[in-house]
């Protein structure tokens, strides 16, 4: 998908917009006809009036998605079957591309590369992955004695609630749809408010691949509307949710106050990425380290925004890293060469901001950034921004920021690097740059985190899970691992003659 030579702003003048929820295999405006309005946040211009959905229209799409399941118009066909619509689900994406990366850039306002080369295929990989793996697994034989048949199977939960944040909307999506979609389970989709436009289109996408109607729902809404109903419903069996960590706890405990559905929360990060000082190649630990945090404008739950460096060569790294920044200033989302885009609403780039204003008021060192840019505009843009002799108790270095803001912590000995990055909260993804294998794994064996990186940051596959320890949540998508979120596990006991 390379060299694609689109005029976005042409494209984007074209663009047809449907902002109703997807309910039973059609497109239909919210019971009591709410909307609400959905704006880019590249300049502020209107997109669309969206359906905000309430509790009714929750009710409705749960009903559609138990009457489909209970028929087993979707469960009952065999997984080869499955795969081969999931495939094809896969398969619309690419040839939707441009529209798909088009929706997710307005929408959000990450750069149109990101959209069209990185997030886009990926989604398409993940839901023709899962397809392909699908009848590819098997059941067990318990090891019992020979007059007893034990049957270990796995089958489908029921109807599943998926609840997807803003900032990679359709990637989200699908690492939570794929793998509920390909056991055999219905699934109700909301999407969040501040970027539901890719998610309704899959809604149609997913219909026109031959997944049956009612299968796949797509509820946009705000979280109080829609969110809540969803996680309280007492017909829905899962709810996976990734976002926030304090809307997770609120997501766990309407579950159990509900029908003990089972919850899966992949939430938030603080993630620490440690340069030793015999890192022998600081321009490839300065490179990653920036793109890591910068990219996305720094909207990604495992971004590396503390830098722990070994005293020693802190300031060689340093100087490295601001050299960098050259590379993610912010521009026009929709030109292909942009790197860095807008922030996804005013909201967002004002709590950036007051991050911002905390950190020089707590004793941190400014050494770039730290402002709006292309206010001229109308759109929500930050510089990248880079804080030095942070301290692990600031505020910025605490609390998940999600924007484009590095905070620099010194270390003068092992001991001391791994107690400040485990001296957090969350537990998401971790770092290292070593060229010590001894100390490689054994750091990364002492660090709580889900994913430790050594000596790279940000590589992932779909065949490894992703998700974190603490309050990082207990989600983890992708992988064959993330089938057994959504499938029961069920023992038949025969005893034989």
């Amino acid at each position: 998908m390379a060299n694609t030579k689109i005029d976005w702003h042409a494209r984007a003048k074209t663009l047809k917009i449907d902002g109703r929820a997807f309910i039973g295999g059609v497109r239909m405006p919210a019971a009591g006809g709410q909307t609400f309005e959905c704006f880019s946040p590249i300049d502020g211009r209107k997109l669309a009036d969206v359906a905000s959905c309430q509790e009714v229209d929750i009710n409705l799409a749960v009903a559609c998605a138990r009457t489909a399941f209970n028929d087993r118009r979707w469960a009952g066909l065999p997984p080869k079957t499955r795969k081969q619509v999931m495939i094809r689900f896969a398969d619309l994406l690419i040839e939707n591309a441009e529209e798909l990366a088009l929706l997710e850039t307005l929408d959000m306002g990450k750069p149109i590369s990101a959209s069209f080369e990185g997030d886009v295929p990926a989604s398409a990989n993940t839901l023709r992955w899962f397809g392909e793996a699908i009848d590819k697994v098997y059941d067990e034989i318990a090891p019992t004695t020979e007059s007893v048949l034990a049957m270990i199977t796995r089958e489908p939960v029921g109807v599943v609630g998926t609840i997807v944040p803003w900032n990679y909307p359709i990637l989200m999506a699908c690492w939570k749809i794929a793998p509920a979609l390909v056991t055999g389970n219905s699934v109700v989709l909301k999407p969040s408010e501040k970027s539901p436009l890719t998610a309704l289109r899959l809604g149609e996408l997913a219909l026109e691949a031959g997944i049956p109607a009612g299968v796949f729902n797509v509820v946009p809404g705000f979280g109080p509307d829609a969110g809540t109903p969803l996680a309280m419903h007492m017909d829905v069996d899962c709810i996976a949710f990734t976002g926030s960590t304090g809307v997770g706890k609120k997501i766990q405990i309407m579950a159990g106050q509900s029908n003990l559905k089972r919850a899966w929360c992949e939430l938030g990060g603080k993630s620490p990425n440690i340069v030793f000082a015999d890192c022998k190649d600081l321009d490839t630990a300065a490179a990653a380290s920036a793109a890591s945090i910068f990219y996305n404008q720094g909207e990604s739950c495992n971004a590396p925004s503390r830098l722990l460096v070994e005293r020693s060569i802190k300031d060689a790294l340093v100087k490295k890293i601001l050299a960098e920044l050259k590379k993610y200033q912010p521009a026009d989302p929709l030109d292909e060469s942009t790197t860095m885009g807008a922030l996804v609403d005013c909201g967002q780039m004002t709590n950036v901001l007051k991050y911002i204003a905390s950190g020089k008021a707590q004793g941190a060192k400014l050494l770039a950034g730290g402002e709006q840019a292309r206010a001229e505009t109308g759109g929500f843009y930050i510089s990248p921004t880079v804080f030095d002799e942070v301290t692990n108790e600031m505020t910025i270095a605490a609390e998940e920021i999600f924007g484009p803001v590095l905070s620099i912590i010194a270390f003068d000995t092992e001991e001391e690097a791994i107690k400040i990055a485990n001296d957090t909260q969350y537990g998401l993804a971790a770092a290292l740059w070593t060229q010590d294998i001894s100390r490689a794994h054994l750091v990364a064996q002492r660090l709580r985190a889900g994913t430790v990186h050594i000596n790279s940051y940000d590589e992932d596959d779909i065949t490894v899970p992703f998700g974190g320890y603490k309050q990082s949540g207990n989600g983890r998508d992708k992988s064959l691992h993330a089938l057994e979120k959504y499938t029961e596990l069920k023992t038949t006991w025969i005893k034989l003659k």
